[in-house]
């Protein structure tokens, strides 16, 4: 098994999601982590202020000097921010045969918006159909496929028009429809049950689609990923730090740093 996983997303400067987000987890999970950064964003528990997308050759070299040294066995993206990140993006992974998830953020959990509007129709064109699995939430699986998602069926509807795209497999979470992610493939749809969980869900998208990648990384099936995936993100925000003034980080690191502490005492 490989031991280096990729995610190209932003920065966020308060240390709850994005890359920060994304390389605790793959960390907490066994995998060291590397980064293409998009963009840097101004931002704290209770918004997005302002976001400072990198120029696309930044976001290529990057992705080449990685690409150039490790064997990477998984990647993400999360937060492209622009029409052309997104194509730079598109492109690497077209000349790239790396087993991809994409969780396409399009606002932060704060508030804020993250992705351009008019780099959807790259990401519908050019990404998604590059995916081993995509992972929008309920309003992102609505700006992808213009379907309105309120319940299971939408749901799977939703999923099943992002197949049509290309995506081997799609699903959509379930933070808004009572706990439960809606997977849908060419064999079928799945249901994966959960139940809302009590503390700060700030970065617990990119936790999930994180943690979803490392589970893909060690070469496990998609079912099974997924529901690890949801257990991992769950206990991440029942971690959570309480911190600021907004919606508190999720800690990915938690369950880790008990069993450390445990093993001393």
């Amino acid at each position: 098994m490989g031991r280096v996983l990729l995610t190209v997303g932003g920065s966020d400067s308060s240390g709850g999601a994005g890359i920060q987000a994304d390389v605790k987890t793959f960390a907490a999970l066994g995998f060291h982590g590397t980064s293409a950064i998009t963009a840097a964003t101004a931002q704290n528990t209770l918004g997005v202020r302002r976001v400072y997308p990198l120029a696309p050759e930044a976001v290529a070299s990057q992705l080449e000097a990685l690409v150039e040294d490790f064997e990477i066995s998984a990647a993400k993206t999360g937060m492209l921010s622009s029409a052309e990140i997104v194509s730079e993006v598109a492109g690497f992974f077209e000349r790239n045969d790396i087993p991809l998830v994409v969780d396409p953020v399009m606002e932060a959990e704060a508030g804020g918006r993250l992705l351009d509007p008019q780099a959807l129709d790259i990401l519908r064109e050019r990404l998604i159909p590059l995916a081993r699995i995509v992972t929008p939430n309920i309003f992102e699986a609505e700006a992808i496929t213009g379907v309105r998602v309120s319940d299971e069926k939408s749901a799977l509807q939703a999923a099943s028009a992002i197949l049509d795209m290309g995506a081997e497999a799609a699903v959509v979470t379930g933070g808004h429809l009572q706990g439960t992610d809606f997977l849908v493939t060419s064999l079928g749809h799945i249901e994966i049950s959960g139940r809302k969980v009590v503390g700060g869900n700030h970065g617990v998208g990119c936790t999930y689609s994180a943690a979803l990648t490392a589970f893909l990384g060690r070469g496990w099936d998609l079912k099974r990923a997924l529901v690890a995936a949801k257990k991992f993100a769950a206990a991440s925000v029942n971690e959570s730090f309480d911190v600021g003034r907004g919606a508190s980080p999720v800690n990915p690191l938690g369950d880790v740093l008990e069993r450390a502490i445990g093993s001393t005492s």
